[in-house]
């Protein structure tokens, strides 16, 4: 009996400003609201050439991710390059070091949130009180990553409008910030004055701040994570790495220049300093001076950005470790979804472990730079997946390729390499939290995931072995009742064109949950479509079967009907008799 494989899909719903907004959201997270005023005490005003530098090193990156993203249209993104590319143990230990970085950033996130509503809390008159060694804002924190990980148990995310009205408030809240300051700025004869010594730190200073601040570059890798929900991806996934780029890097500068440059510093202290006192809050202080309500501005952003961040963070730290553990990396508990909701409850469970450790253990700047450095690593591994694919799957269609290769990927593998050491001068307890997993992970390959992996071939290699028949028919597959007699119509319909079937099963993701969500579901869907193949094996008819995943089942059809060039649609009759007119009117 022949063994049918099946390919899961999910409903390209997202558009290029679509997709540039998660870019642009996922990067102006809670980093720059949190991290530049400890920033700015390590670089002093060279902090904007932190922050121009970073740009730079992203954009390196950024072109290995807008070619692999242009031609690997899966879910997964680096995970999945890096595993396509590289030997096994490296796709494990990217998985391994992705699931980590994406866990510790939540405790960044987490950690400011804390600070954040902390200094809310305090100007109300409420105290939280000390829970032993454990501060106000370390308990805040350890709470809203329990309540977020709770939501994500339930099933409820943003969906990509609200996602899009988010990322928009925290830019107008951003750019409100930098006009203010502006202005401030060029009414002041002397604010030149204010960044000299412009290397107050020197060099060294320099590049602390470039590794301290990269996790707020990083956020264009989301965009690939979401490929197979973006339409066109092929031309749109390029354009949207870049534009989120092109947009977040001067909001950055400008705000670094702005803070610099007109804070008063209190005690004759130096703006830098200043601001590094303030930490997470510094932010905060300035937009205090600037105007009236503009302390409570930037508050309300900074929460926003947190919350908003951690949500999607520990979506996608979960689902780093559900995958991991559907390829039996990991024990099969974390590949388990819940019987009512449909989410990986193990794997939010045992990231949520993580985030709490963290979150618990470490100060705000460690945090921040085991992020940063597990990042810097993880993105590594992607150039070099990226140099070995060129070469190694020349056949790819690709959108978008790297220019003057291998050169620029080389010099983007030196640099990553650079910042990722040279955060040893910055935060050894960073680089130690770093090795014991980079360590723990090389342990568990050998002992566990190298004797259990399952190997799966990669969809593209799947699609190139299917001969496609010139007609072809999409079997739209919904109750039990019709299947059979659908089936038995597109079998007679197939012979008499020598076609080819589909079998479409769709599922409806309600509004309010990720398409991504939806995966989960798909995996227990799979039983139910075995006996149409059969029917088709029998037959002598060349059958393939697609799980969609979708908003909207009317779009998930017409969606599915243009991707595979679809001649023919059987589709049965629902009690519902306007269902098909919505259908065929969408």
């Amino acid at each position: 009996m022949k063994k049918f494989e099946t390919e899961v899909r999910l409903s390209r719903e997202m558009g290029l400003m679509d997709a540039t907004m998660i870019g642009v959201g996922a990067m102006i997270g809670a980093g720059i609201f949190v991290l530049i005023g400890i920033a700015a005490g390590v670089a002093g005003p060279a902090l904007i050439l932190v922050f121009a530098l970073n740009g730079l090193v992203a954009l390196l990156t950024a072109m290995s991710y807008a070619e692999l993203g242009s031609c690997f249209h899966d879910a997964g993104g680096g995970y999945l390059w890096v595993k396509e590319g590289l030997p096994k143990w490296n796709g494990f230990l990217s998985g391994w070091m992705d699931w980590f970085a994406h866990a510790v950033a939540c405790s960044l996130y987490a950690l400011g949130f804390g600070a954040y509503f902390g200094h809310v809390l305090h100007e109300i008159g409420f105290t939280v009180p000390h829970w032993g060694f454990v501060s106000p804002e370390k308990l805040l924190a350890a709470g809203i990553a329990v309540l977020f990980a709770y939501i994500n148990f339930r099933g409820a995310s943003e969906t990509s409008k609200i996602g899009n009205l988010v990322t928009m408030g925290k830019i107008i809240i951003l750019l409100i910030f930098i006009g203010f300051g502006l202005e401030m700025m060029f009414s002041q004869g002397n604010w030149i004055e204010r960044f000299s010594p412009f290397m107050a730190n020197g060099m060294g200073g320099v590049f602390k701040a470039m590794g301290l601040t990269f996790i707020a570059f990083q956020g264009f890798e989301v965009i690939a994570q979401s490929s197979e929900e973006i339409k066109n991806p092929k031309k749109n996934i390029p354009r949207a790495v870049f534009m989120s780029l092109l947009i977040v890097v001067p909001i950055y500068i400008l705000i670094a220049v702005t803070a610099l440059a007109t804070v008063n510093p209190s005690g004759g202290m130096t703006p830098w300093d200043y601001l590094a006192m303030h930490k997470e809050l510094a932010l905060v202080e300035v937009a205090r001076q600037f105007f009236s309500g503009g302390g409570v501005m930037i508050l309300f952003g900074g929460l926003i950005s947190t919350m908003s961040a951690l949500n999607a963070t520990i979506y996608s730290s979960s689902r780093v470790a559900f995958a991991m553990g559907r390829d039996r990396n990991f024990p099969a508990f974390f590949g388990k979804v819940h019987s009512k909701n449909f989410t990986p409850h193990w794997s939010i469970l045992m990231s949520l472990a993580i985030v709490i450790l963290m979150v618990l253990s470490l100060p705000i700047e460690d945090v921040a730079s085991a992020a940063d450095i597990m990042f810097l690593l993880l993105f590594l591994q992607v150039n070099i997946a990226m140099i070995h694919l060129r070469k190694k799957r020349p056949d790819l269609n690709r959108g978008f390729f790297v220019p003057l290769f291998p050169f620029l990927s080389i010099l983007g593998i030196l640099l990553l390499l650079f910042l990722a050491v040279y955060m040893f001068n910055y935060s050894t307890v960073a680089w130690i939290v770093t090795a014991i997993w980079i360590g723990g992970g090389l342990l568990t390959y050998k002992g566990y995931a190298a004797k259990r992996e399952v190997v799966h071939v990669q969809k593209i290699k799947t699609l190139e072995r299917i001969e496609r028949q010139d007609y072809r028919i999409l079997v739209c597959l919904a109750s039990p009742r019709t299947m059979t007699s659908l089936t038995q119509i597109a079998l007679a319909i197939a012979k008499k064109h020598e076609a080819e079937l589909i079998f479409l099963h769709l599922v409806e993701v309600r509004e309010g949950r990720k398409l991504r969500s939806g995966l989960d579901e798909a995996g227990l869907k799979r039983q139910s479509i075995s006996e149409m193949e059969f029917m088709a094996e029998k037959a002598e008819v060349p059958a393939r079967t697609v799980i969609k995943v979708t908003h909207r089942i009317s779009q998930g059809i017409i969606d599915m009907a243009a991707e595979e060039s679809c001649n023919f649609i059987v589709i049965g009759r629902q009690k519902n008799p306007d269902f098909l007119d919505r259908v065929f009117s969408s």
